[in-house]
């Protein structure tokens, strides 16, 4: 099947690797071959990654001398030829210096002035202080920034005699507050976060006056990545499936708990075994976050290849990571990466302007399913994206023994549906009765997942119960159940079917769908008969909450021989987005 490659994006970068359609000959220092990496801790080749794969690997696929991961970022071997490792984009080295410090302790003389000299850093975690004791440490697999990875064996307790992977984190490299908090998240999550069985779980922390341990399964069936080497660059169909469907379970987890992972990579799962049917394991939370529901995050972390536009704009949330296996699926089903540049600038700036290539081969071969479920990923409007729930609905995948969970999105757009005026209802439960057969399989299992009443009807019992179901620690910490306050109108009636559809439906992902215009003019004919009613021009603009300087721009969405919404009007009074939010997420 050949070996993996990248594709020119139509981008201008004097570092993308072609020039007037040929290929440029890689520059003479290319010996390197390290990658690009855009952590927020911290920038480097891949080969000082600081947050290694805590696991040792199977035979490695890789040729001799070259080390597997985690001592690299997604492989030189996605190049024909490999290239030098480029320095970070400015903006990113400033995210990198805020989180990181200088990377030389400030050198001076000792103020006699009287001024207050910096405070040390706290490296105190509370850990247990008796590792020694209770593990015995094996042989290194993994270096990094930070420290390394060993495996260990446990000498007492409940997990006596058993192989765990230990990461050990060196506290002489944490400089900075924020680098310490990182290691305080990560343990915090890992702790929180229990009950999948994709998910690495989590042993113990243990400290001492040189490090931090963080004790966890030990995986033994290496990378995603090195899988996907070892098959030439690329997987079948039949095989990606059984991959994606393991990653967006995991990630659908992640997200119902507030957890947003912000670096999912091939490099960032592993195989409990060597064989070929082994599971995943979602590993390295280094960079990982609480997030309450309505938040949005702003500090630029990840890899660069894997990196959404929405984190190089500053504000993101959990649609972050849906991008992330966005990128996976395509490397998995083609053997290239989406966008790709020489410096990371380019990589920024292909992710941003560019759109994946899916003419040349082997797409040409790949099933129609298969490029649509990847296009609806890569949408660089994240509210157009569909989530990890959802797309384990998506035809591609659709199979009856998986597992849908339950979507976080649900209680977002229902939670609006109650706050929204008689006339917007309407205008909703108009577009859900034009829905396909697709939007309402994953509207159901979410309906089901709420376990309606006899009478086949929901309440705000329903919506609690079903959230506490699925509930671990990392849900109180992201204060996910706050949701549930901001539908207490819910508690004083019940939702049917039909009313769910309605509420729990985004106009926004719909838009995303290729039919959206059918969709949309079926609704509108609806809408006609049952909720299109007389409304000027101050009424739609209290509905949308605008103020004057908007009428200008509402007197086209009302038809002036009747006084109602035209086609064009209904489909933007949807959205229910006021202008100056639309400024502000611009911005």
């Amino acid at each position: 099947m050949g070996q993996c490659y990248g594709k020119n994006v139509a981008v201008e970068d004097a570092g993308v690797g072609r020039k007037n359609g040929r290929e440029m000959p890689p520059p003479a220092n290319s010996s390197n071959g390290a990658l690009p990496s855009v952590k927020n801790t911290p920038v480097h080749s891949s080969s000082n990654s600081p947050w290694p794969s805590p696991y040792p690997h199977a035979q490695s696929p890789l040729p001799a001398g070259i080390a597997p991961s985690p001592a690299r970022s997604t492989p030189r071997r996605f190049f024909k030829r490999p290239f030098p490792p480029p320095s970070p984009a400015k903006h990113i080295k400033a995210s990198l210096v805020k989180r990181l410090g200088p990377q030389k302790p400030k050198e001076g003389p000792i103020p006699e002035d009287g001024t207050e000299v910096e405070r040390p850093l706290d490296k105190n975690f509370g850990y247990s202080k008796n590792f020694t004791s209770k593990y015995e440490l094996g042989k290194e697999v993994g270096r990094g920034h930070f420290g390394h990875t060993c495996s260990a064996r446990a000498r007492k307790g409940e997990l006596k005699g058993q192989l765990v992977a230990v990461k050990i984190i060196a506290k002489a490299k944490m400089t900075t507050a924020i680098a310490i908090e990182d290691v305080r998240r990560e343990v915090k999550i890992l702790r929180a976060l229990s009950g999948h069985k994709n998910l690495v779980k989590f042993y113990d922390a243990c400290e001492d006056a040189n490090n931090v341990y963080i004790i966890m399964e030990l995986c033994e069936g290496g990378e995603l990545l090195d899988r996907i080497l070892s098959r030439g660059g690329r997987y079948t169909e039949e095989d990606a499936k059984v991959i994606v469907v393991q990653i967006l379970s995991v990630v659908a987890f992640c997200h119902l708990q507030g957890v947003v992972h912000r670096d999912l990579k091939p490099e960032n799962f592993l195989f409990t075994s060597g064989a070929e049917d082994a599971p995943m394991k979602i590993i390295d939370f280094g960079l990982s976050d609480f997030i309450r529901p309505d938040d949005r995050l702003n500090d630029i972390v990840g890899s660069a290849y894997y990196v959404a536009p929405e984190v190089l704009h500053r504000s993101y949330s959990m649609e972050a990571d849906i991008w992330s296996i966005g990128v996976i699926t395509y490397i998995l089903l083609c053997g290239s990466r989406p966008f790709w540049a020489r410096t990371e600038s380019g990589i920024f700036r292909a992710v941003l302007r560019a759109d994946p290539n899916f003419d040349d081969a082997p797409w040409p071969a790949v099933s129609p399913e298969a490029k649509d479920f990847v296009k609806r990923l890569l949408i660089k409007d994240h509210r157009k994206r569909m989530t990890a729930a959802q797309a384990l609905t998506h035809p591609w995948l659709r199979d009856e023994q998986h597992h849908i969970p339950l979507d976080i999105l649900i209680y977002k757009l229902v939670k609006s549906y109650l706050r929204a005026t008689p006339f917007k209802r309407a205008a909703l439960k108009a577009l859900s009765k034009s829905l396909s057969e697709d939007e309402l399989l994953y509207l159901s299992s979410q309906f089901k997942l709420l376990e309606p009443n006899r009478d086949g009807r929901v309440s705000l019992e329903n919506f609690k119960m079903a959230l506490l179901r699925n509930a671990t620690d990392a849900m109180k910490e992201s204060r996910v159940l706050d949701i549930l306050n901001s539908m207490e109108s819910l508690s004083s009636r019940k939702m049917n079917f039909e009313e769910f559809c309605a509420a729990a439906i985004s106009t926004y992902q719909l838009e995303a769908l290729e039919g959206w215009e059918q969709i949309a003019s079926k609704a509108f004919e609806c809408f006609e008969v049952e909720g299109n009613r007389v409304i000027s021009v101050e009424e739609l603009a209290g509905e949308m909450n605008l103020g004057p300087s908007a009428h200008s721009v509402l007197h086209d969405w009302i038809r002036h021989s009747d006084g109602k919404l035209s086609f064009l009007g209904y489909t933007k009074f949807l959205h229910g987005v006021t202008l100056r939010s639309s400024n502000t997420r611009h911005h």
